[in-house]
């Protein structure tokens, strides 16, 4: 009886899989109508994807782990890795069912062409070839490096990217200028005429952003590399010029230095301090220097050149570029934001127990101030300072400083604002955008659109591309904004209208759009999106960041690096070490790629698959 009753129990289980089987195959057929007018407009070679793709949303819209849980107790896949082939799966695990529960397969309709396991694996592979170049002998991620303004003048950084493993060259649009940006291409094109590595460049987009810092006397610091007992690791390079154009962080002298190796300079910098220079090289109008001590040279200053012990001759430093001064902010303190290009102001005492002005910043983007809301909450600098909104006027935003980490911070000129509870209209493609897009569509490789949000700023940016005649240029989606996640669906379908496409998850403008502690979650479902759609992902924003800027890496940015081999590539920004970053980068990607390829998923209901486009 017992026996009975246990195969009465198991053949109903059975039946109850069966059935939820069914109803998802249903589901995946059904969404097709749902989506037909944007099915029909995909690029054909990414209409297999874009069927996936609202067959996992379509899957994606219950909570199927307690069906997870039972498959697995039953020896079957527990769907933890249908991204890519979702309808066959879904086949799979149901003649899998009828066959154990001796039910014929007939009962259910079967999908018209499902895309088997292998083409669903192959289809990511060949979509991330096409779009971010083969992948590198040893690992299958690539990593693209954000280009400095000094790669743009002659110099040894570009070869040692490139000969430590960099895959993809990246131009910030936001910075420096057209004719930067061509030196950076043709650099490129001149060290790597095969076109190994790609050129991908970022339209700087609508985002808010302080405007110009305030501007100070030209000074410029020199500091030494030390461990944590102070020591010094490595001296700080001081290249003093007479002849020529100085580049950047040269220190340019109103007069010539008779100066040989071996030499000393002394002097007294701009904060007072007496310091001492030693000569470490001699060139035709210029000598490179060693400081073993913090210096700060400005304007006027006197370098008294002394050879075994005896005045030898003297030079004043000449002009330097003015610097940019940052606000420093409080928490409590009052910062106003108003409209244009004024450079920033700090707070002005009124004298007299008066009240004091507050401190004042610009943003050029005038929606700002007609839309966002009293008691909206407001971050500065990638989150970093966190105020609200007290007052809206049209021509001033007053906050208050709720919150900065460590007690206090310096706001400088073009620091990212965010408004994450506010949704502001804002048009993804600019005038400025546009007028870069001309400069630049004949020698990029990748076009990558900045606060994208709607399917109409896809739409837009491939039309731009088709007026320059450059369809051929891919296209990456920066997923930074909270719309820009909760549109996500709506996104993918519209840029799978382009043959080559790809998508960037900008973590650190969306952790502070959704809160750092939902971005571990929020990176994951992009990820599963992505995979099922067959569209190659850029893990981006902070990836081994210490080690770039200090030459040495935390423990908790390694697992972060490795995590990055999830993705089809990794961007790592600039800094002074950033060679040794590629490299590290290089070998962690190729040991952890050979221990684990994406990974098993719970799939509870996914709130973004609602999204109807």
């Amino acid at each position: 009886m017992n026996a009975h009753r246990s195969t009465r129990a198991g053949n109903a289980e059975f039946l109850e899989l069966i059935a939820e089987l069914e109803r998802l195959v249903a589901a995946s057929e059904a969404i097709e109508s749902e989506f037909q007018r944007e099915l029909d407009a995909v690029h054909p070679s990414q209409y297999e994807s874009a069927r996936n793709l609202l067959h996992y949303l379509a899957m994606r819209r219950i909570d199927l782990r307690s069906t997870q849980h039972r498959l697995a107790r039953l020896g079957l896949s527990s769907l933890g890795r249908i991204e890519a082939h979702v309808q066959a799966t879904l086949v799979s695990v149901l003649q899998a069912l009828c066959r154990m529960a001796r039910q014929p397969l007939s009962r259910c309709r079967l999908p018209r062409d499902p895309l088997d396991f292998e083409r669903g694996g192959e289809l990511l592979s060949l979509h991330a070839a096409s779009v971010l170049g083969a992948p590198p002998a040893g690992r299958r991620t690539r990593i693209m490096v954000t280009a400095p303004s000094q790669l743009a003048d002659e110099g040894d950084l570009l070869p040692r990217l490139l000969a430590s493993g960099m895959n993809i060259l990246r131009i910030n649009g936001a910075h420096d200028t057209p004719q930067a940006w061509q030196r950076m291409a043709e650099r490129l094109r001149s060290l790597d005429p095969d076109g190994s590595c790609l050129l991908s460049f970022d339209l700087a987009g609508p985002k808010l952003r302080t405007g110009p810092a305030a501007k100070r006397e030209g000074v410029v610091r020199f500091k030494p590399l030390r461990d944590a007992r102070r020591r010094v690791l490595q001296a700080a390079a001081v290249r003093l010029v007479w002849e020529g154009e100085a580049v950047a962080r040269d220190v340019p002298l109103s007069c010539p230095l008779p100066a040989r190796v071996g030499d000393r300079i002394r002097l007294i910098d701009f904060r007072g301090k007496a310091r001492e220079l030693s000569v470490v090289d001699v060139e035709s109008g210029a000598c490179l220097c060693h400081a073993r001590a913090s210096v700060h040279l400005a304007a006027g200053l006197t370098l008294t050149l002394m050879r075994a012990g005896e005045v030898v001759a003297a030079a004043k430093v000449a002009g330097l570029p003015a610097v940019e001064c940052s606000l420093l902010l409080h928490p409590g303190d009052l910062l106003d934001i108003v409209p244009g290009e004024m450079p920033a102001r700090p707070a002005l005492d009124a004298g007299d127990g008066g009240t004091p002005t507050p401190a004042c910043v610009s943003c050029g983007l005038t929606e700002l101030f007609a839309q966002a809301a009293v008691g909206a909450r407001v971050y500065f600098d990638d989150g970093k300072i966190g105020a609200t909104v007290l007052d809206v006027a049209p021509d001033r935003l007053r906050v208050r400083v709720d919150h900065i980490a460590g007690g206090h911070a310096h706001l400088g000129g073009g620091k990212g604002i965010n408004l994450p509870g506010s949704a502001l209209r804002l048009p993804a493609l600019t005038a400025a955008d546009l007028a870069a897009l001309e400069q630049v569509a004949g020698r990029v490789d990748l076009v990558a659109l900045s606060f994208v949000q709607t399917a109409r700023d896809v739409h837009h940016l491939r039309a731009a591309l088709e007026r320059q005649a450059a369809t051929r240029v891919g296209i990456i989606l920066k997923i930074e904004t909270r719309q820009a996640f909760e549109n996500l669906p709506e996104l993918l379908l519209a840029v799978l209208c382009h043959p080559r496409v790809a998508v960037m998850v900008a973590r650190g403008d969306l952790g502070v759009e959704l809160g750092f502690e939902r971005l571990a979650e929020v990176q994951e479902e992009i990820l599963w999106l992505c995979e099922a759609a067959h569209i190659p992902v850029i893990w981006a924003t902070q990836v081994l960041e210490t080690l770039a800027k200090t030459g040495a890496p935390s423990r908790a940015e390694i697992t972060d690096a490795a995590m990055g081999g999830q993705a089809e590539c990794v961007m790592l920004n600039k800094g002074p070490y950033i060679d040794r970053a590629v490299r590290f980068l290089s070998g962690v990607l190729a040991r952890t790629e050979a221990h684990h390829d994406k990974k098993s998923s719970m799939l509870r209901r996914l709130g973004v698959s609602a999204t109807r486009g």
